[in-house]
Order: C-alpha cells, then sequence, then structure tokens
C-alpha cells in the first residue's frame, strides 16, 4: 500500500514537471512580447531575443501611442470586437439549433446530414475560398461585416458538438415539454439552453477565439483601411520600409485582453462542457 502512493506520488511530481516545462515552452514567447512593448522602439530588437529587463528603459509611451495618439489600433480593435460578437452570437444560436434538430428529431435525411457536416468539418478551408469569395461579390458583400461573418456563422464543429451534447439529455424532459403543451421553440429556449450553458460555456471560447484571431478571409473580403480587423492592421505595420514595432509589440499584447477576459468569465462552464462531452453517451 505504501510503495503504491510512492508511484503515485512520483506519478504526480512527474505530471507536474512536463506540464510546468509545457506552460513556460507557451508562455515564453508571451513573456518576450510583454517586455518588449515596454521599451523604445528601436530598441526593441536591437538586442535580439532577449528576457533581460531593464527597468530605466522601460516606458508605457508605446501604449500610449496606440491609445491616445494613434486613432489607427483603437478603430482596428473595435472592427475585431464587431467581427466577434456578431460571428459568435450568429454561430452559437445556429449551429445549436441545428445540433438540436439532428439529435432529438427523427427524420429521413437526418443521417445524410450529420455525415455532410462531418464532411464539411474535413475540407480545408483553403479550397472555398474561391466559391465564398465570389459569392460575397454577387451578393454584394464585399468590404462589410457581414461578408466576414455570413460564411461562417455555421460552424460544423459546434453543430457537431452541440449534437453529442444534446444526445446526453434524457428525451424524456423534452416529452414531458410536449405533453404539457410547449412549442418546439419553447422547448429549445426554457429546457435545452438552460441545459446546455457548459457547451455553450465551450463553443462561446473557441468560436470567439477562432473569430477574434482569422487573418485569411477578413483580409480578402475587408478592403477600406477604416474596416480592417486586428490581425490585419497589425500585419500592416510590417513592411519592407520599416517595421513599427512600438505599435506592433503592445497592439499585441493588449489583443490578448479580451480572449483572456473571456476565457475567465467562461473558465468554468468551458471545462464542464468538454469534459461532459466525454463522459456522456
Amino acid at each position: 500500500m505504501e510503495n503504491n502512493l510512492k508511484q503515485q506520488k512520483k506519478g504526480i511530481n512527474l505530471s507536474f514537471m512536463v506540464l510546468l516545462v509545457i506552460c513556460i515552452i507557451y508562455l515564453a514567447p508571451f513573456f518576450f512580447m510583454l517586455i518588449t512593448s515596454f521599451k523604445p522602439g528601436q530598441e526593441m530588437l536591437s538586442e535580439g531575443l532577449t528576457f533581460k529587463m531593464n527597468f530605466d528603459e522601460m516606458t508605457l509611451n508605446n501604449y500610449k501611442l496606440i491609445f491616445l495618439e494613434d486613432d489607427r489600433y483603437l478603430n482596428w480593435y473595435k472592427n475585431s470586437l464587431i467581427i466577434t460578437v456578431l460571428q459568435t452570437a450568429l454561430s452559437l444560436f445556429l449551429s445549436s439549433l441545428v445540433g438540436y434538430g439532428l439529435a432529438v428529431y427523427n427524420f429521413r435525411w437526418r443521417n445524410p446530414l450529420f455525415f455532410l457536416v462531418l464532411l464539411v468539418m474535413m475540407v480545408p478551408l483553403q479550397i472555398l475560398l474561391l466559391p465564398l469569395y465570389r459569392l460575397m461579390i454577387e451578393l454584394n458583400l464585399m468590404d462589410t461585416y457581414l461578408g466576414v461573418v455570413l460564411p461562417f456563422a455555421v460552424s460544423p464543429f459546434a453543430i457537431f458538438f452541440f449534437r453529442q451534447f444534446i444526445i446526453g439529455i434524457p428525451k424524456d424532459l423534452i416529452e414531458a415539454a410536449r405533453i404539457d403543451g410547449c412549442g418546439e421553440f419553447k422547448i429549445y429556449f426554457k429546457i435545452i439552453v438552460p441545459l446546455m450553458k457548459p457547451a455553450f460555456g465551450a463553443m462561446t471560447i473557441l468560436m470567439a477565439l477562432n473569430s477574434w484571431n482569422a487573418f485569411v478571409w477578413p483580409l480578402i473580403v475587408l478592403r477600406s483601411a477604416d474596416k480592417l480587423t486586428l490581425p490585419i492592421g497589425l500585419m500592416s505595420l510590417l513592411t519592407p520600409y520599416g517595421n513599427s514595432y512600438d505599435m506592433i509589440m503592445p497592439g499585441a499584447v493588449a489583443s490578448v485582453i479580451p480572449v483572456a477576459i473571456l476565457f475567465l468569465i467562461n473558465q468554468k462552464a468551458f471545462i464542464e462542457g468538454l469534459t461532459a462531452g466525454g463522459v456522456k453517451q
């Protein structure tokens, strides 16, 4: 018994050390970016990749530049927030409805439709760029927020996730609600949605992170300088004539804030949503 406890303790310590090393590897680039963001622009990369902190040289001028002096950054921030909120809200609502329909209703083409959803998950985005681009031109949605949001308003992965989660919900609740005279949308909003809070928490983080970091599709659709999103705007600061690191580094650090806040708010629901899908049948 004592030997087993010692072996378990060694296993836990080993796992902790492995996870600690992985965390350091992942956090090292962000730590370098954070330190560099407080340095003057001309000295940011003069010494190469270094984690050395010289407090005498550190300044808040770079953050004053992006938030108070240069209007471009806040405009990029606003555009990214609008697109992320729109796309995440639409994707959560529509994908959960489709997942609910595939999980609850028995109709003739249910299995082929679900297979089609799985098939779309396997299609690389690059294959869809040209037809989506032509579609946006036909719909006159180029250089608009809707042109960025609508093609990905329904997520195949989210449909799959919601369907698997709803399958684990007892069908007796739905049948009892129907007997009581509830309509299908009332069942969805009053019964299914409250039970799906962990799933919504997990998908909110994943969908918002995917939309916030999107680069290729917004780069194709958006043309006006005042409609660029944050990733595209920061990329535009890298030019053959010089790189504006005094805006890039603090801008990259500040871009993490909304995602970090969203994760902290939905952390419990995120963990519950991911683990629930692994234990429910």
